[in-house]
């Protein structure tokens, strides 16, 4: 196929030998499948943020770190050089966050380096060595439902145990090849502890895994884990050794309505949100 005009930087400089196909376009990002040499890779085209529809950006970038007060102020004052780093954090926040989920423990794509806007990274695919499907067009029975439940909510865990909280967690953001389910797309990704609605984002990221598994496995319904994790993580208690349980029980006295209702509201928001993403997907 035609080379895009921003990959034709990576292969002056000999990173992708060529590009072989649209593998998908994004709301945040164009993702092609490249050759390297001997081995077929991904290339992840950011999108230019007057192109990005990601919402409520600035929510997921509170608490995350700026190189000096010079930077800071230039971002808060919104200029050219200001636009500019919040791009660079943008993209480079993704990165952070899967080499250090790997280093972690948690099964993400392997990346291998990101230039001009552009992150060239591992293909996940299964072993015929077709891309791997998303988790929300694989079907499954009911055990496997409750297995790869289990291993999310141990790669979940292992992200928070590292300070990091996806922020945008679905059965769109996970792909699943022969040994399970790969956890992708993180250029939102939230820092854990100084970020103001971590807490809700976590929660939501948890549930939303909640809510697909439990379509092939009903019982999921009544596990607590996201509950469970925040409050151990709150506690300093929570280690990448911690057992969970997926049970909880909430010893608040009153019911804070607000939050309830705040709840409620960004559930009806997330079901929106999850089936514009379906009609999205099915456009394609």
């Amino acid at each position: 196929m035609k080379t895009p005009k921003r990959l034709q930087p990576l292969i002056d400089d000999g990173l992708v030998d060529e590009v072989l196909s649209r593998l998908m376009s994004g709301k945040e990002a164009d993702v092609f499948v490249v050759r390297c040499g001997e081995h077929i890779r991904c290339a992840k085209v950011y999108k230019d943020a007057v192109k990005r529809s990601f919402k409520k950006a600035a929510q997921y970038q509170e608490g995350r770190k700026v190189r000096g007060g010079r930077q800071a102020r230039a971002m808060g004052k919104r200029s050219s050089y200001g636009r500019q780093l919040e791009e660079e954090i943008w993209q480079n926040a993704e990165v952070d966050a899967l080499s250090r989920l790997a280093r972690a423990g948690v099964r993400v794509p392997d990346t291998y380096c990101c230039v001009d806007g552009v992150l060239l990274m591992e293909l996940v695919s299964d072993s015929d060595g077709d891309v791997a499907p998303q988790l929300g067009h694989v079907s499954m029975s009911k055990e496997e439902a409750i297995k790869q439940h289990k291993q999310m909510m141990h790669y979940i865990m292992l992200m928070l145990c590292a300070g990091i909280i996806h922020g945008d967690l679905s059965e769109f953001n996970v792909l699943v090849d022969d040994k399970g389910p790969v956890i992708i797309d993180l250029p939102q990704a939230v820092n854990a502890s100084a970020n103001n609605s971590a807490e809700a984002m976590f929660a939501r990221d948890v549930n939303n895994m909640r809510r697909y598994y439990s379509e092939f496995a009903p019982e999921l319904l009544n596990t607590q884990y996201a509950k469970e994790m925040w409050a151990l993580f709150e506690e300093a208690n929570l280690t990448p050794n911690s057992i969970l349980t997926g049970e909880f029980e909430d010893n608040s006295e009153e019911a804070d309505v607000d939050s309830v209702l705040d709840e409620i509201q960004a559930a009806a928001d997330e079901e929106q949100e999850r089936l514009a993403r379906i009609n999205f997907s099915d456009d394609e």
